[in-house]
């Protein structure tokens, strides 16, 4: 599979914190030469504020994470490589409003929203929407694997709504190509055999709507 084109331009990698998205997302842009677009989530400074107290943090994070996503797509979808054979990205535009609605006050995420959606309708949706599906558990483990120490503050409880919210909006989205891919007993990174099978997948032909895949 690796080498064969995708039949698609824009792939976004959506998962929960820990699900792997970013490791991904570099390997399938190495294996085909694909343009990379990872969010710049460690340059934000309000980051490990607002775990440390979500109260007084939660807007000017969500605020500087939604300017920061919108100006990056806006200046790298438009140009596609001379050479890159497709535009593959770590994240989607809406994980913002995901977040947002989570962490966010009743007024303070009305306001919010009417300028998300101001913002993103100039920005190109992606062709194929990969949803990378893993339990809380798993997502604990790996997050403590990769020991940034202030995702350590992250309890589950706050996972498992991020989880939910992630469902629902999903659910929202009209003449979107979704896959929602259930990757707890699967190791794209260690096991060819498991990353192989993913590529199959997402080689073929989806209709609009959301497709459960169990690896």
């Amino acid at each position: 599979m690796i080498g064969t084109p995708l039949k698609y331009n824009y792939i976004a990698i959506e998962g929960n914190i820990g699900a792997g998205k970013t490791t991904l997302a570099r390997r399938m842009s190495d294996d085909f030469n694909a343009k990379l677009i990872l969010e710049r989530f460690e340059d934000n400074s309000f980051l490990p504020k607002f775990y440390e107290n979500p109260d007084m943090y939660a807007f000017p994070l969500e605020m500087s994470f939604l300017a920061d996503r919108y100006q990056q797509l806006k200046d790298k979808l438009p140009m596609q490589e001379l050479f890159s054979s497709f535009t593959i990205s770590d994240y989607f535009i809406d994980k913002s409003l995901i977040f947002a609605k989570n962490n966010l006050k009743a007024d303070e995420f009305n306001l919010y929203s009417r300028l998300f959606q101001i913002i993103s309708t100039f920005l190109p949706r992606p062709d194929l929407l990969i949803y990378l599906y893993l339990d809380i558990p798993h997502l604990l483990k790996n997050i403590k694997i990769r020991g940034r120490e202030y995702e350590l503050l992250i309890q589950p409880d706050y996972l498992e709504s991020i989880q939910a919210g992630y469902m629902s909006h999903l659910k929202s989205l009209n003449g979107m190509r979704i896959l929602i891919i259930d990757t707890n007993k699967v190791d794209f990174m260690e096991n060819e055999e498991d990353y192989n099978v993913f590529l199959e997948m997402i080689s073929r032909d989806y209709e609009p709507g959301i497709h459960r895949i169990i690896l």
